[in-house]
This record gives C-alpha cells, sequence and structure tokens, in this order.
C-alpha cells in the first residue's frame, strides 16, 4: 500500500511540472536543443521539440514551403492537440520567435509565458521598413555568405537560404563547443526565407495578456544586441535576461540557459 501511496504522488507530482515547447529558427530543428532538453528533463521537466515544416526530421522540401501559415503548421497543430486545460512555456530562437508571437495570438489561453531566444520579436510580424531592420538578420559584414534556392525560377525571389559551411561557425557558433558546431553543420538544411518574409500578423488583445520573457545574447553576430534592444524597447516584455553567448546558447551555455528557463517559468508561477 505504502508504494502505491508513493507511486500515485510522483504521477501527480510530475502532472503538475510546467510543460515547455522549445522552438528553433531558420535552418535549425528539434535536434538544436539537445543539451537543453537533456537537462531540464533530467531535472524533472517536460519538454517538447517542434520540428517546423522543411526544419529537422521533417520531410518537406524547403523550396515548397512558400508561405509562414504552412511553415509553422506543426506547431500551430501541436498547440491545438494540447487539452484545453494546459498551459504551456512557448520558447523561441532566432525566427522561431516569429512562431512564437503567431501561436500566442491565436492560442493565448494555452500559453503561460512566452520566451524569445535572441528572438525576432515583433507583435505583428513583418509590416514596415523599422519590422525588418530590427528583426531580420544583416551579414552584409561577412561578404557573401548565404547558398541560395531558387524554388520559383532564378527570375523569382530565392525561396531558401542557408549560411555557408565556411560561415557558420564564425556566424552562428563562435564561442561554441567544435563538436557541437560540427554537429550543426550536418543537420542544417536551407530555411524557407520566401515563407518568414510573409510573417505578417493581425493584432489580438489576448496576446497582451501572455506574459513575455526576453533572453538577449551579448556577444550575437545574427540578431545583433542593438537590433534586440530596439525590439525590446519597442514591445516590451515583462522581464529581460542576459547571456554571454553567441546566437546559439543552447550550444554555447546550455546550463545557464536551463536555469533561465526554469527561473522565467518559476517568475510567473508555472513551477
Amino acid at each position: 500500500m505504502r508504494e502505491e501511496v508513493i507511486n500515485m504522488s510522483a504521477a501527480e507530482s510530475g502532472a503538475l511540472k510546467p510543460h515547455f515547447v522549445l522552438v528553433h529558427g531558420i535552418s535549425g530543428g528539434s535536434w538544436c536543443w539537445y543539451k537543453v532538453r537533456c537537462l531540464m528533463e533530467n531535472s524533472g521537466h517536460r519538454v517538447s521539440c517542434i520540428d517546423l515544416k522543411g526544419a529537422g526530421v521533417d520531410q518537406s522540401d524547403s523550396h515548397t514551403v512558400l508561405s509562414f501559415d504552412d511553415y509553422n503548421k506543426p506547431l500551430m497543430d501541436f498547440m491545438s492537440s494540447l487539452p484545453e486545460s494546459e498551459q504551456v512555456i512557448l520558447v523561441g530562437h532566432s525566427a522561431g520567435g516569429l512562431s512564437v508571437t503567431q501561436a500566442t495570438i491565436k492560442f493565448a489561453k494555452k500559453i503561460r509565458l512566452a520566451v524569445y531566444i535572441a528572438a525576432t520579436m515583433l507583435k505583428l510580424g513583418f509590416w514596415t521598413d523599422e519590422d525588418i531592420k530590427q528583426g531580420v538578420p544583416d551579414l552584409s559584414e561577412f561578404g557573401d555568405v548565404y547558398e541560395l534556392g531558387f524554388g520559383l525560377g532564378h527570375d523569382k525571389p530565392p525561396t531558401s537560404a542557408l549560411v555557408k559551411k565556411e560561415f557558420q561557425r564564425k556566424i552562428l557558433y563562435h564561442m561554441s563547443p567544435q563538436e557541437d558546431s560540427t554537429l550543426a553543420s550536418m543537420l542544417l538544411r536551407p530555411g524557407p526565407i520566401l515563407a518568414l518574409q510573409s510573417a505578417r500578423f493581425t493584432e489580438d488583445h489576448d496576446i497582451e495578456k501572455v506574459p513575455r520573457v526576453y533572453i538577449r545574447t551579448l556577444h550575437d553576430r545574427v540578431i545583433k544586441p542593438d537590433q534586440q534592444h530596439a525590439m525590446i524597447k519597442r514591445w516590451r516584455p515583462s522581464d529581460v535576461y542576459d547571456m554571454d553567448t553567441d546566437h546559439s546558447p543552447f550550444f554555447s551555455n546550455p546550463f545557464l540557459l536551463s536555469g533561465l528557463l526554469v527561473k522565467a517559468a518559476a517568475s510567473f508561477g508555472c513551477v
């Protein structure tokens, strides 16, 4: 009888653990969270990692992903599948911030907290030149860094982009372990940039009911610190944390990142 009571208590305790849902950036996949997921699950937290359309193990060709709604459909389907009574901590890295924002607009009641990590945090997506300046990486200082795909023809705008292998460590992972940047170079896939450029949202007042936390990466060469600061100033989150990392803190400091995610969840009563 005593063993049954203990097991029941453990099950009940597990049911109360916060559920973290992690969303990758362009060209990435759920694989990029492997260190964070391991650390958090070993601490008893629930973690789900999403592969967006054409990313990770999703078999879709990025050249055929032409709208943001299509690109973000795996996350939206996941949110739809959650019980109405469940609330998650939704976390987005880099361009994954756009995915988080769209999900927050549609599923505000299912999201206890939205966390943006070195992410594009624009309330309505890309409508203005200011949105583009703040939310789109400018890598021109590094030269010709992209491999572009032209799924609609070479006379049309590019449909996909991937940072060339020789630039990936310098731009994306310059403070990360060598083995992680090597792994990433084997797994990165062309990102559907045409789809991302079409990320435009209609304002829903429910989005303001979801608290937001921004995690700044102070040595970021992709979403640069001044871009992060501008987005934070323009659409102020509930809290801001700083990390002395590159654009990929899930590699360069997964222990601190995991701790900050749990700290943010606790700050808003999620733990």
